[in-house]
């Protein structure tokens, strides 16, 4: 049916968990693919539990969606096994055979650098055994004995479902401004976020993709060190509402104001085709866990205006809150 990318517009945090979960039950996404590492935690709400996957992609809340650990992924294993007991995906979960396990003297060689501070990373490891991936020395998911039960090769199923007509998601992660090419460079991840650098870890053509879904926030926020444009003081984040805590490391979260200039760049270089924005709840307390359009305020409608104009793009999913179904879905009328 369509195969669609979502990725992350500013410096992560966005939501993107949300809105995978959404489109999961309200599409019925047959396949949904987990790109990236442990180094991001995607948070969705289900039945009153908070869920913080760092590994399981977010579309789990479906029960007949197939889940996919990409071949361009970095696997942390016992935080993968852990996510699947959580979840109950032991029979629908499939990691690809070329994916990159973080082995603990990677995390222990995270901390241990200056840069662990200096640059903010999250001392999971990542950046070392990307860096040992490059080496063609890293240990693959084909050689450990824990993941034999889940191996697939996750590009050729991908493939194969889209070729079936299938729906299918490419979930990313992060933001563009953490990618290691695009973004605030030296304060970035270790890989590139870009939606084009999804379709490769997913390993699927970028002429196979139908849409591009950039995730916005109503309000920027980014953990560790770095430019953030506009950022305000720790005092008026929290009397705004804005002050939050990382999902999977629970670092504050520096908080800035939308920035539409950034907005549009971003757009651009993921090559848009929609965006969505979430927590307009939080800008605007009324419209919380609203799921009409028409029954947003005026200011409330006047800011997803300007984020059109801004992109040239459609602002096709709303978030008014934290639950999977509080969502303002506009595609039908877009």
């Amino acid at each position: 049916m369509v195969c669609t990318v979502v990725a992350g517009a500013f410096w992560g945090d966005e939501g993107k968990g949300k809105i995978i979960s959404y489109l999961a039950v309200k599409d019925k996404v047959d396949v949904c693919v987990r790109t990236g590492s442990v180094n991001a935690a995607h948070t969705v709400y289900l039945r009153g539990t908070r869920y913080a996957l760092h590994a399981v992609p977010s579309a789990f809340v479906y029960d007949k969606s197939r889940l996919f650990v990409a071949p361009g992924a970095n696997i942390h294993v016992s935080q993968l096994l852990k996510e699947i007991r959580e979840t109950c995906v032991e029979n629908r979960i499939c990691v690809d055979r070329q994916a990159s396990i973080i082995e603990p003297r990677h995390s222990n060689a995270d901390k241990s650098e200056s840069h662990f501070k200096d640059i903010g990373t999250t001392g999971w490891g990542v950046g070392p055994a990307v860096q040992e991936r490059a080496r063609r020395s890293a240990k693959l998911a084909r050689d450990v004995p824990d993941l034999k039960p889940f191996l697939a090769d996750a590009s050729y199923e991908t493939n194969k479902a889209i070729d079936e007509g299938k729906t299918v998601v490419l979930e990313g992660t992060q933001g563009l401004m953490l990618s290691l090419f695009h973004g605030s460079y030296p304060y970035v991840t270790s890989r590139d976020t870009s939606a084009s650098a999804i379709c490769s870890e997913a390993g699927v053509g970028p002429t196979r993709v139908d849409k591009v879904l950039v995730v916005y926030k109503a309000f920027i926020t980014r953990v560790g060190a770095g430019d953030l444009p506009s950022e305000l003081s720790r005092e008026e984040a929290l009397r705004r509402g804005w002050f939050e805590t990382a999902a999977g490391t629970g670092r504050d979260r520096r908080s800035a104001p939308f920035n539409f200039d950034l907005a549009r760049k971003v757009a651009t270089i993921h090559g848009a085709t929609e965006t969505a924005v979430t927590k307009l709840d939080i800008l605007y307390p009324s419209c919380k866990n609203a799921t009409t359009y028409t029954k947003l305020p005026e200011e409330a409608k006047d800011f997803i205006a300007r984020i059109e104009t801004a992109t040239a793009l459609p602002v096709t999913l709303i978030g008014t809150g934290p639950g999977v179904s509080d969502i303002i879905d506009r595609r039908r009328a877009t």
